[in-house]
């Protein structure tokens, strides 16, 4: 796909792995996670890393950068661009759709996100019409969660969600983290919530082992 960022364990691919940066970054963000994954060598996966397109952020004082979507203000479960989140799932889902044309088993498509990401990887993992193969969130949360009762796909009601959120995250709250997961469980699903113990907004090395290890686990 145009403007992303792409990662090959094997010059021929036969699973894919759609990673989302957060706001502000771009799909260079992710990319040195890979080789720390510690992914099995019988696996042949295509990483993809979109670059979200630029657009005015509010909380940011209408400075454009990269985003899935607008934030309004620091209350993030509250006051959320419902359209713009629409948008990248529908853009997202064309994506996914694409690797379905091209021979990819829908269960062999792994969607992840970080932050912002994580919403549009959530958006899409619980509404996309065929399996898939897992969910990665990560310091994220999920706007929707309450639209899932009338939203969310049986085809996808088993999918594997692994959840990781630091414990003291200063923009994403790890409350809101809990907050959201236990909506998406109400709703059937089987979230496996996991904090980790550190401040930044980021991600840590015994976080993305697990990462790796729930690849191997969906893929092998």
């Amino acid at each position: 796909m145009d403007n992303s960022v792409v990662i090959k364990t094997a010059s021929e691919y036969d699973a894919v792995v759609f990673w989302l940066h957060g706001l502000g970054a771009d799909g260079h963000d992710f990319e040195d996670v890979v080789p720390h994954l510690h992914l099995d060598d019988r696996l042949k996966i295509k990483f993809v890393f979109p670059h979200a397109p630029t657009m005015p952020v509010t909380i940011n004082n209408g400075m454009s950068m990269r985003a899935w979507f607008d934030i309004a203000n620091s209350e993030l479960g509250r006051s959320s661009d419902i359209e713009g989140i629409r948008l990248s799932a529908k853009n997202l889902a064309t994506w996914i759709q694409q690797e379905l044309l091209n021979g990819i088993d829908s269960k062999r498509i792994i969607l992840a996100g970080f932050s912002q990401g994580g919403v549009i990887a959530l958006e899409v993992g619980l509404r996309f019409e065929k399996a898939l193969g897992g969910v990665i969130a990560l310091s994220t949360y999920s706007p929707t969660a309450e639209l899932l009762s009338t939203e969310k796909s049986i085809s996808n009601q088993k999918i594997p969600i692994f959840w990781g959120h630091g414990s003291a995250d200063p923009v994403v709250s790890i409350e809101l983290g809990r907050f959201t997961a236990k909506i998406i469980e109400k709703e059937g699903f089987k979230v496996d919530f996991r904090e980790y113990p550190m401040l930044p907004h980021s991600v840590s090395m015994p976080e993305i082992k697990e990462i790796g290890a729930f690849i191997n686990q969906i893929l092998l």
